[in-house]
Order: C-alpha cells, then structure tokens, then sequence
C-alpha cells in the first residue's frame, strides 16, 4: 500500500551544522508512528520540514500521492497535512470553542469573514463543538483560555488541529512539562487519534511511545537509524547504543 507520507533524501542545514541528513521515511494510513531520539537529533527540524514551516535544502516530501515539497504551511494544512501548534496559537481573549472555530476557519478558504463568519456559521461551531468533544473539552467550550490547566490547553491544541480534518497529525511532544495524571489522559487522547486519523508522533516519553506507536523510527545526529515495531526498535543494537542504552533491557 502506498504510503500517507513519503519522505527522501531530506536535507536541511544551519551553516556547518547538519540538522538533518538525508532522511528517509514512510508513514502508513491510519497508524500512529512515533518519532524518538536524543536532544539535538533534529526531530523538531524534521517536522517544521514536513509540515511547511521549515523549507528543505533537498529531498522530496510526498503526501497523499502528491509531491508538497514547495507547498507553503498553510496550503499543506489544507491538504490535510496539519501540525499541532502550527494553526493553533491560542487566543487569550476568546472561549475554548472560539480558539477552535477559529482553527476551523484558518483551513476553510470559503470563509473569509472573521468573526462574523465564526459566530454565523454554524458548520464551523458544529465542528468546533466535535472537536472539543473528541478531546473530553465538550464541558468547557465557554471557559476561557486562562482558566485550563496545561495539560488542557495541550488537549486543545489537539482539537484545534483535529478540527481541520487532518489526513495526517504531526504532533511535537505533546507530554512535555506534565505530570503523571495529565500525561496519562494526553497518552489516552493520543492513543484515541488512530480511530479518525494518521498521526506522527514526536515524543520524549519513551515509555508512552512503545505503548501507543504502531512503529517507530529513531532519528539520531539527523539521520533515521532503525525504523519498525516497538519490540524490534527496543532490540536493535544501534538504537540501544545510540540512544536508548538501559532503557531497552
């Protein structure tokens, strides 16, 4: 079966440094696929390439059959190519649903009138409201922003790109700077993503990963090393030297 995402040969440099180098990588419908590897490998790199945010100094980026390599962020996101935090920079003074029908309208090209479409279109609440509901935010849509804990705005983000209708999530460690109980429910969430959506995963929580990933690639100093199930990842030798040393016995 051909591929969701189909990366090759993906280069992109700072001056001497070499963020990432020569990168190949698949993503099949409908999995979870989890990117991991040490501070510094590149993988935030990797994903503002595959997203849009980032332009590649080579290699081709392929997405749902087409070549999206030049595509700019917001037009891969209207393909269904959609980064968590890429459509979502909270909005302070509006309600839990507003930031998110407002996620809705940034990837809907008929609506074009603000607010007023935001408050008149019942379409974008109806999804907004689906949203919201899919990440267990159904009871807070009039709450504003500042009133959610951390691992609620984080559950946000997540609806805020869900609400586009991604093909694929890429998501950026959407664990990071949480506790046990918040990082239990975002693992939940994460784990619930595979019913409606592909999903590239990047995290730290290495633990999280193998329960919830489908496959895994490992990214260390900007190249993949290992790419298949939890177990084989676990096993490899190179993975384990490289990066996950004790971790894996």
């Amino acid at each position: 079966m051909t591929p969701l995402l189909s990366v090759r040969g993906l280069e992109k440099r700072f001056g001497g440094v070499v963020a990432t180098d020569h990168v190949d990588l698949d993503v099949a419908r409908g999995e979870i696929h989890a990117l991991i590897g040490p501070n510094g490998a590149g993988k935030t790199t990797l994903v503002a390439q595959l997203g849009g945010q980032l332009a590649s100094d080579r290699g081709r980026i392929e997405f749902d059959g087409d070549d999206v390599t030049q595509l700019p962020a917001h037009v891969r996101a209207r393909r269904g190519l959609a980064r968590s935090f890429q459509i979502t920079r909270l909005f302070r003074s509006a309600s839990v649903l507003d930031n998110v029908a407002l996620a809705v309208l940034a990837v809907s090209p008929s609506a074009i009138n603000g607010w007023k479409s935001l408050r008149r279109n019942g379409g974008v609440q109806a999804r907004a409201r689906q949203a919201l509901d899919e990440v267990e935010l159904g009871a807070k849509a009039a709450t504003p922003i500042d009133r959610l804990s951390h691992g609620e705005r984080r559950a946000l983000e997540v609806a805020m790109t869900l609400a586009s209708r991604p093909k694929l999530m890429l998501l950026d460690e959407p664990m990071a700077g949480m506790g046990a109980e918040e990082s239990a429910r975002i693992e939940r969430l994460v784990a619930s993503l595979r019913a409606s959506t592909t999903v590239l995963l990047i995290e730290h929580d290495v633990d999280a990963v193998f329960r919830l990933a489908d496959r895994v690639s490992v990214l260390v100093s900007g190249r993949v090393i290992a790419t298949g199930t939890p177990a084989a990842v676990r096993s490899d030798a190179a993975v384990r030297a490289a990066y996950l040393g004790d971790e894996a016995t």
